[in-house]
């Protein structure tokens, strides 16, 4: 139920602040911490930026996603796996779709560290590493019964998603409102994804036992 309200929530949020976005109103605010980015540049962090960066790129979460559902396939978790599939696969259409439909022009606040390719909004990093690094963690703290331990999990995912985020800016290729708008679409698809999950698997155990009863032959049919 908490995945459905997530994702109800965070869709409405993006539509508003993309309407806010697409007005300009975010425009002064995104070019003024492009230029703070631009003004702190130093050659470590120009090379540890590209390194974190390239923990969204698609070869990276791809090769995340399918060792993910592997191990999930082997150790028979075949929803999670499914899971993981489509949440990822949905992202990356969501994510043109919307890039096609706003068709933001990338910033051209500070030189760009990084080559790219399509639109600016929403940052496809941002929102693909939301969906895959939070969909992973909620999916590996399932497999642990101490509660601290999927915090860990969790805040370790969200560090990471953080700091990818934060890359995009200092490498002058995105606002900060396309990271924003990123990451709650991102975590919106995700949520509902996991909502659907919780679901299925609940559907799953309640039909168990009626099939098996179903297949149990009655007392009367039992040979003697």
């Amino acid at each position: 139920m908490s995945g459905v309200v997530i994702a109800a929530l965070g869709t409405w949020a993006f539509g508003e602040f993309a309407e806010t976005v697409m007005a300009g109103k975010t425009q002064a605010f995104d070019d003024s911490v492009l230029r703070w980015m631009g003004a702190h540049h130093t050659t470590f962090l120009d090379a540890a930026m590209l390194e974190i960066t390239a923990l969204g790129t698609g070869t990276v979460v791809l090769m995340i996603v399918c060792v993910s559902a592997l191990f999930l396939g082997l150790t028979r978790h075949r929803y999670s796996a499914l899971l993981l599939l489509v949440a990822t696969a949905g992202g990356i259409g969501l994510n043109l779709i919307l890039k096609l439909f706003f068709d933001r022009p990338r910033p051209n606040v500070i030189t760009w560290g990084t080559n790219v390719v399509s639109s600016s909004f929403p940052s496809g990093h941002a929102m693909s590493a939301t969906i895959v690094y939070s969909t992973v963690a909620y999916l590996a703290a399932r497999l642990f019964k101490r509660v601290w331990a999927r915090w860990l999990i969790m805040l370790i995912a969200a560090i990471v998603i953080a700091a990818i985020s934060v890359s995009r800016l200092y490498l002058g290729v995105h606002y900060p409102s396309d990271v924003v708008a990123g990451s709650i679409i991102g975590l919106s698809w995700a949520a509902f994804c996991m909502a659907t999950l919780e679901a299925i698997q609940r559907f799953a155990k309640r039909e168990a036992p009626e099939v098996q009863a179903a297949e149990k032959p009655s007392p009367e049919h039992v040979p003697s």
